[in-house]
């Protein structure tokens, strides 16, 4: 799952990228509210978080700008900023939660789990797409209850595809689904990571729309 993290402090923002790439984000750190406000209207991110004291651009107007473009990416706000006023305000200008600094990094992790589903119309934290269950949080895949060992890039494209049955994704939103800054993408990684899936999962768990892209069939037999 890749997020943005927008995040003037240092050490924090350091600290909030290498814990959540641990816990298998895939983060890209922006320091001033004006490449956050570039960065999110390019769309590639499941969530961000927004730090709302940011250089260049405050975080509200950054979530002000964001929201009057139509882009519906989940906010996740993480600010000093504790009064019930600035609480409102950034809900009202379109945040989808708000946490106090310092947060505890699993609590953050959870809650940007949490609003990734909500986005996606997913209710439950487990994802289950016929004999497949996928839980994010422990980041472990299940197959008609056997546990199924993944590499880091096949879990994140198998969870991409789950948050949207039914829906056909290209190549390229999967790649930006998978790396963040920095990664050199072979042209054909994900047409590998398809193939070791399609392997150690079923064939029919993941279909290819030739010229288009791939999907996960809402209801798969396995």
């Amino acid at each position: 799952m890749r997020v943005l993290l927008a995040e003037d402090d240092p050490i924090l923002g350091d600290g909030l990228q290498a814990g959540l790439r641990q816990l298998g984000f895939q983060v890209d750190w922006v320091r001033d509210g004006l490449a956050a406000t570039r960065e999110l209207a390019g769309g590639a991110y499941a969530a961000a978080v927004l730090d709302l004291g940011l250089p260049l651009r405050d975080g509200l107007d950054v979530l002000r700008a964001t929201r009057s473009r139509n882009i519906n990416t989940p906010v996740l706000v993480l600010t000093a900023r504790d009064a019930v006023p600035d609480r409102i305000t950034g809900l009202n200008l379109g945040a989808d939660d708000y946490v106090v600094k310092p947060v505890d990094l699993h609590e953050l992790a959870a809650r940007l789990r949490s609003l990734v589903r909500r986005a996606n119309g997913q209710s439950q934290g487990i994802l289950h797409c016929g004999a497949v269950s996928l839980d994010p949080s422990a980041r472990q895949v299940l197959h008609d209850g056997r546990a199924v060992a993944l590499s880091l890039r096949e879990f994140d494209l198998l969870h991409a595809l789950m948050l949207h049955p039914g829906r056909v994704m290209s190549r390229e939103q999967l790649e930006q689904q998978l790396y963040s800054w920095g990664y050199e993408v072979d042209s054909n990684a994900v047409e590998v990571h398809i193939h070791h899936l399609r392997r150690k999962l079923y064939p029919g768990l993941i279909q290819t729309v030739r010229g288009v892209g791939y999907i996960m069939p809402k209801e798969v037999i396995a």
